[in-house]
């Protein structure tokens, strides 16, 4: 093992040499590297010295400099000091006022640590002195700019009113300025508004503007606040800065608020307001035995309503935007918390203002009268419903959408979104329940089969009534003419459920434009957005539900006055032999035994109803009566027997069936009889076998609609095939 250790160790003995060859050889270069090495450290220890000293001496120099401007700033504010008081003395003394509050500024914008300091020199007891006629001369400023706006405001001087506006913020009275400027301002606004409201009291209710004086006037405060802000909005910016308009606001709007209520109080009791509320709400119970009021009494003043809160919802957007965009200039370099708080101050101003809580509270009961203006309206449209000769819907359809719309649309023109999504849910429950149920109801007393058309298709039923009228000695022409009054009742029910679910659905669609111009105007928000969504989703909802009535009513009609007719007419196919010979076959293609005369019965029972229903309708219609033809002829030619000449008759007889079914409507016909046509398809096969060449993978593209039994129930009404034939087929 040792052994083995020393011969791999003795192995290694070239390349051990070959590497103290190459170290010896590198020897001197590390010498001259250690040298340098030693040249570069002391360098490096040399100039961290000299950036030691250096840097000591510019902080030296640093030092220094601040110390000179100091100086130099003191020396400076004792200058400006002596300047300023020289300077107002001689303004005060030429009754320049803004000069004087121009000095008071610059003394006032002084640093006072500096003056503090100044004072404890050499020079403060004249400092002291120029300070005292300093402050002196800032209180005896301030006296006068405060009694010179007292009288420029009694005396309505504006220019001087302004002229001394603009100096209270060079003297530190931001506040003061602004309160005593919009008690200015909140007194020119009262003395319009009053002699505005006069104007009223004195109109003649003949004038054009009577039925919305109330609201004009309102209007015409708005304006005159809305023009006081375009006009001093500058000035308030330039002179106190931004972010100070919000005070002005709130001011004006405290006196805003005052107007508001007398303006409202005179229309309360002009208009009688409350007391038909309450007439209103009274009406509206069940069992009331207060007289009703006319609807239409109450319109004008349901207009005026929301032309008033339409005005006020303009007027507090106008001042959102102002005060938001100052807010806006005066917070960019603020924190968040600042800007959340201002946002907080102006919905707080803006919300719970006493002109926010009156109109909330007009609308709220606006909102009842037009429910009642609404429901009664309708009740009345409906009361006098009537159906013109050649129209396809009735009166009440029309009236009634007329009358939803206009509700609706007047809301609407409130511009608030609250009130706009009650009139939607009001006119939604009115549409779902009331109205829903009078065409329901309707509709239940079903389509009526008319005595005289009755004798006319031989319905035994018909002869016997009329024979039971005749033993009477009478023939009731009467109840025969409120039969088919009850028919078109019935058809004209349908079209009215079909027209109304349509225009519920253009009425979505109106509103979502509509509103798409609200919302962008900034009314609302998020939620009021999340809440008239949901209440166009309840308007869909409606519309599905006038479309499962109208379902209802066509399988209705259906069951009562197509299916009684066309019956009788499928099952007179088992009367004509289809197990016929040459003969036979040729006499069918000159005179058609069933056919012909059944596409006519069908012809004229569907021209009945294609002259009386909407196009929609009637196709609807005529796809249940041919879903019931393919079914009932199913089911007779399933009760027939065949031979090859009467398979070939039943196909000629399926293929102009379908041919006439497939002028007469727009639904897919080929698909509906596709059973009858394989039917027919079986019933042509030569031989039994042949049906292995339509059937399974060889059948190309056609699709069995058939089992394999049914199948052989089909072959099984050929009497010219064998029953054995049939079971032995694999299929």
């Amino acid at each position: 093992m040792v052994e083995k250790e020393l011969d791999a160790l003795l192995e290694q003995q070239n390349t051990i040499e070959n590497k103290m060859i190459t170290l010896h050889r590198m020897g001197p270069n590390l010498q001259l590297i250690e040298g340098d090495a030693k040249q570069l450290a002391g360098m490096i220890t040399f100039t961290c010295n000299l950036a030691e000293n250096v840097s000591s001496k510019v902080r030296q120099l640093d030092l220094a400099k601040n110390r000179l401007y100091q100086a130099i700033q003191r020396a400076d504010d004792i200058l400006d000091l002596k300047f300023c008081m020289d300077g107002v003395q001689t303004a005060l003394r030429n009754e320049d006022y803004e000069q004087a509050a121009a000095h008071i500024h610059r003394y006032l914008c002084l640093d006072k640590s500096v003056i503090e300091l100044s004072r404890q020199g050499k020079e403060g007891s004249m400092i002291d002195a120029n300070l005292k006629l300093l402050q002196e001369a800032e209180q005896r400023l301030k006296a006068i700019v405060a009694e010179k706006f007292a009288i420029a405001t009694k005396a309505g001087d504006l220019p001087q009113v302004e002229r001394f506006f603009k100096i209270f913020p060079l003297l530190g009275l931001h506040e003061e300025g602004l309160s005593k400027f919009s008690e200015y301002l909140c007194k020119q606004v009262a003395s319009k508004a009053e002699e505005n409201l006069l104007l009223v009291l004195g109109t003649d209710m003949s004038d054009r503007r009577a039925a919305v004086i109330f609201a004009d006037t309102l209007t015409l405060l708005f304006e005159g606040i809305a023009r006081i802000v375009e006009t001093h909005q500058p000035i308030v910016e330039t002179y106190y800065g931004p972010g100070k308009l919000y005070t002005l606001i709130k001011y004006l709007q405290v006196e805003c608020d005052r107007q508001v209520k007398k303006v409202v109080d005179k229309f309360i009791k002009q208009r009688d307001y409350h007391q038909q509320f309450r007439h209103v709400q009274s009406n509206l119970m069940r069992n009331s035995t207060t007289e009703k009021i006319e609807p239409r009494e109450l319109d004008p003043i349901l207009t005026e309503v929301t032309l008033m809160n339409a005005r006020s919802e303009l007027y507090l957007r106008f001042l959102r935007k102002r005060i938001s965009s100052d807010f806006e200039v005066g917070d960019s370099m603020a924190s968040e918390e600042v800007k959340q708080e201002h946002q907080k101050c102006l919905d707080k101003l803006l919300n719970n203002c006493l002109l926010s809580c009156t109109m909330q509270e007009l609308i709220g009961l606006y909102i009842t009268m037009e429910e009642y203006f609404m429901r009664e309206s309708v009740n009345k449209a409906v009361a006098l419903d009537t159906c013109e000769k050649g129209q396809l819907t009735s009166s009440m359809v029309d009236d009634v959408f007329y009358i939803v719309k206009k509700c609706i649309g007047r809301a609407l023109s409130s511009s608030s979104i609250d009130c706009l999504c009650a009139m939607i849910n009001l006119a939604t429950t009115e549409l779902e329940s009331d109205f829903r149920d009078v065409l329901c109801n309707k509709l239940r007393m079903g389509f009526p089969a008319t005595t005289l058309q009755d004798i006319q298709r031989g319905v035994t039923s018909a002869v016997n009534i009329m024979h039971s009228s005749l033993q009477q000695g009478k023939f009731d022409t009467k109840g025969i003419e409120s039969t088919d009054e009850a028919k078109l009742s019935f058809l004209v029910t349908l079209n009215n459920v079909e027209v109304c679910s349509e225009n519920i659905s253009t009425l979505k669609k109106t509103l979502e434009s509509d509103c798409t111009k609200l919302f962008s105007q900034g009314i609302g928000g998020e939620q009021a957005q999340a809440k008239f969504d949901s209440c166009l989703s309840d308007l869909v909802a409606v519309s599905n539900k006038f479309r499962d009535l109208l379902q209802e009513g066509l399988t209705e009609l259906n069951s009562t006055a197509v299916k009684p007719q066309v019956q009788p007419w499928i099952n007179t196919f088992l009367s004509v032999s289809h197990n016929i010979e040459e003969e036979e076959f040729n006499d069918y293609e000159a005179n058609d035994p069933w056919v012909q005369q059944f596409i006519l019965n069908l012809e004229q029972l569907m021209a009945e109803f294609k002259a009386s229903l909407s196009p929609v309708i009637y196709d609807s219609l005529t796809g249940l009566m041919t879903n019931l033809v393919a079914v009932e002829l199913e089911r007779v030619v399933l009760k027939s027997t065949f031979n090859r000449l009467g398979g070939l008759q039943f196909d000629k007889e399926l293929r102009s069936l379908i041919a006439y079914l497939t002028t007469v409507t727009t639904w897919t016909i080929r698909d509906k009889f596709a059973r009858l046509s394989q039917m027919a398809t079986i019933l042509n096969l030569e031989r039994v076998t042949e049906i292995l060449d339509y059937w399974g993978a060889n059948s190309g593209p056609l699709t069995w609609r058939l089992t394999p039994a049914e199948v052989r129930q089909v072959l099984a009404l050929r009497m010219d095939f064998r029953s054995e034939d049939i079971k032995r087929l694999r299929l």
